[in-house]
Formats: C-alpha cells, structure tokens, sequence
C-alpha cells in the first residue's frame, strides 16, 4: 500500500498489484479501505493502485489495459473521504503518444456495492443486472478513438445515490488522481471531457457545474449529459406506482444514506413492509430491483401519503437540494433526451437545459421523437462521440440551440459510426485487442489552463 500524504499534483508512481479473476465485493475488499490520515491528503490524491482485468458482462475478458486508482475525494458537505476510478487505455497504446481523457459517469443508478463500476466491469464480477456492465460498449467506443478514459464510482463507496453535488466532486477528483497516474502518459494540460447518460447525465452534469470553481486546473473542454434526470424531485413522484418504481425506490434508498433526516423521516412514515423492501436495495441489482418493485406505490404504506410527506419542511429541503442547473458549467455541453422517454420526462429535461441557457452556457439540446430511454444511448452513439472529438480537437462548435428530430440515429456520421460500433461489439464478444486510432492532435489551450493553474484548490 502507498499512501500519499503530501501531494503537489504531480505523477505518482503506480505500485505493482495482482490481478484476481474474482473480484471480492467492495466492503469485503481491503483495497477500499481509507488511509486514517486521509483528511491530509489534497482532493485527488492517490492513496494505491491496482492492475485489473474487465470482463464483458463480468465474463468474456477484454484486452484493455486497464488500473484502479483509490484517490481522495469529499462529500457534499467537503468531509474528506476516499473513491475508487477505473482507468483504462487501448490495448497497447503508447503512454508516451499526448491523449485527452474523457470522464465516464455510469449510470449505477443502485446503492448494492456490486453496481459500482469498480467492482461490476471486473471479470469474474457476480453483477448481473448491473447498468455498468450495459454501459462497458459506450466506455469502448471512447477506447477505439485512442482517448483514455476514467470510470468513477461517482456515488461512492457507500452508494449515497442521488445526493447533491458529491457526484461532481469525486468524478473531478477521479480526473486529478488519472493525470496523475503515470502510466496513462497525461499532464496538466490533457483536454477532459466529461460523459454520462441518465444517472451518469445527472452525475455529469453535477461534475459539470462544479468544475470551474471545485477545480479550476483542470482543462475540461466539453460535457455530454444524455436524458440528466432535469428535476429528481419530479421524477420521483411520477415513477412511484409505475412500471418504474424501482428507480424511485433505489433513489430513496441512496438519499436516506447522505441525508440522515430523510432516514429518520422514512421510518416514521412508512410501514415495515415497505422499509423492508428498501432495505432489499442494499444487495440487489439494479434490473432485478425494477422487477420486484413494479407499481408499488408508497401512497399504499404510509399514513400520510407521498404529497403530505414531500409539503413537510425537511424534505422539501432535501429535494431542493438535489435540484441540479442552479450553477452554470464554465464548458459547452451537449445533452441529448427522448420527447417520448418512459423514464425520465422531456419537460424536465428541457427545464434544466432553460437553466443553462438563462445563465449563458452554450448548450446543443437534441431532442428525439422515437427512442426510448435505454435505446438512445446508444442510437445517439456516434453523435455523442462525435462532438467529443470535436471538442478534443478544437472543431469549430456546432451552433447552440434545441432541435427536435425524428430519431438521431440517423444524424451526424451515423452509418459508419453504427458500423464500427457494431464490429466493436464483435470484438468484445470475441475478446480481440481494443486498440486506438491515433490520438488526435489536440487543442490544449495554454492560456487559458495557464490562468487556471494559478488557482488555488477548493
């Protein structure tokens, strides 16, 4: 174990690990286990590392190099804390060749510990159901353009899904610790774009807005948030009782872990019955536990009822608190949203966007008549990538504003784009090498990351 008490923010030498085909779950693994002096380290600080093998699907090994870097990170109240990222590079890739990074927020979207990134892209991980394992193409396909990316476990290791801000922090965080790791070949000045779709989109977006004041050095050149949630407040009334239930109920689950008044309020107000089915989402997958909790309506286990629990003071706090867009991010973003999405309603979606606008960010707001919510991740694949190359290369920016449009798996470079991601799937199948293009010739912007540089640190 290394551990870092002073850190200037430069590399720092990873230590030799030994890679396990059967990853132990994170609360029984000591390499998550914080060091006791962990308040004296700076935010981004890397604490150990590890080498580890993905699997697809926790099965098919991937040949991509790939580290895991415990780093210092805080919570929403700054309280000093460790987080695990996931680091990966093309197979073979030369760390000596300048890459940019791209920040990868998975959607999770579960508090069970074996949904954390960390823990369910491992081969040999025992996930199924898990959104990351879906999400590992989309990570790929950032791979194959020869960008290096980093997956952090943005809700922690306690799975406080849902809570305010934190999740900006330990993904901006999680960047820090990448440049600092020696074998991804980064400096200072590497071009970051952050990415994420639903609860990755809201984490991105969280990260997004956090950056310019929580860590001004780094040089994040662009965001896509796809389908970010808009208004969870909103989201968590409309999914109680529906098909949806689930989502609402791990949301829950992950606010009563950082709010401890929201715990507090739940047991007085809801029934043992329903307590205990939350207490189910502490080991349970995320796609099994939207099976289990379709159409159960909190309105049937409390008193009270939903609306009399949201008009009381302390939660209306809490649900105010997690409400995104009162911040402008300091980059251009792209976000993406289905007009028909089933999940996560276009009307709020287009409110969080009207946000961004009203404070001057440049936001590209796509908007598809036809995809549902899972499909248009990765309908909208090329797009996304697409303008994140563009933004690692100094593009000039496709123009602001909202378009609707029938369905956007047929914009931008999207028959190629279609096609090599679907002989990138084969490969992943198959185990073959992911290797990367050539990494692009990119646009650093000196000046402004020197003024940045001479920030201090939150």
């Amino acid at each position: 174990m290394s551990v870092e008490l002073e850190w200037d923010g430069g590399p720092v030498p990873p230590e030799p690990a030994v890679c396990s085909h059967r990853p132990m779950l994170p609360e029984d693994d000591p390499f998550y286990v914080p060091p006791p002096a962990v308040g004296r380290l700076r935010p981004g600080a890397i604490v150990r590392t590890r080498a580890v093998e993905i699997g697809f699907f926790g099965l098919v090994p991937q040949r991509i190099s790939a580290w895991q870097l415990l780093y210092r990170t805080c919570d929403l109240h700054g309280v000093p804390e460790v987080a695990v990222t996931t680091v990966l590079l093309p197979w073979g890739a030369d760390p000596a060749e300048p890459r940019p990074l791209v920040s990868f927020q998975c959607a999770i979207d579960a508090v069970a510990s074996k949904c954390l990134p960390s823990y369910s892209l491992r081969r040999g991980a025992r996930a199924a159901g898990s959104i990351p394992q879906l999400e590992l193409p989309l990570i790929v396909s950032a791979l194959a353009r020869g960008w290096a990316v980093s997956v952090p476990d943005h809700g922690g290791t306690a799975g406080r899904f849902g809570v305010a801000r934190e999740p900006g922090y330990r993904a901006l965080d999680a960047v820090r610790a990448a440049i600092a790791f020696l074998p991804l070949g980064l400096d200072p000045a590497t071009p970051v774009a952050l990415w994420g779709y639903s609860g990755g989109g809201l984490a991105t977006a969280w990260a997004a807005e956090a950056a310019a004041e929580y860590a001004p050095e780094l040089n994040v050149v662009g965001a896509v948030a796809g389908s970010p949630v808009g208004d969870p407040a909103a989201a968590f009334v409309r999914l109680n009782g529906t098909l949806f239930a689930g989502f609402a109920a791990v949301f829950t689950a992950g606010l009563r872990r950082g709010y401890p008044e929201l715990d507090r309020m739940l047991r007085a107000h809801l029934d043992a019955r329903y307590l205990g089915w939350l207490a189910e989402t502490e080991t349970t997958a995320t796609f099994p536990l939207l099976y289990r909790f379709a159409r159960r309506d909190i309105d049937k286990h409390s008193g009270a009822g939903l609306a009399a629990m949201i008009a009381q003071d302390g939660l209306r706090r809490i649900l105010d608190d997690i409400h995104p867009g009162r911040r402008a991010p300091a980059m251009p973003m792209l976000v993406l949203q289905g007009v028909h999405d089933e999940v996560i309603a276009a009307a709020d979606v287009d409110g969080h966007v009207a946000r961004y606008v009203e404070a001057g960010v440049h936001v590209r707001y796509l908007r598809d008549r036809l995809s549902t919510h899972l499909l248009l991740q990765f309908l909208a694949l090329p797009v996304m990538v697409d303008w994140l190359a563009g933004r690692f290369t100094g593009r000039e920016l496709p123009p602001a504003g909202t378009w609707t449009r029938w369905s956007l798996a047929f914009a931008g470079p999207a028959l190629s784009g279609h096609l090599s991601f679907a002989a990138l799937l084969a490969r992943m199948w198959l185990g073959r090498p992911i290797r990367g293009a050539r990494p692009p010739v990119m646009a650093r912007r000196p000046s402004v990351l020197s003024a940045a540089l001479r920030k201090p640190l939150s």
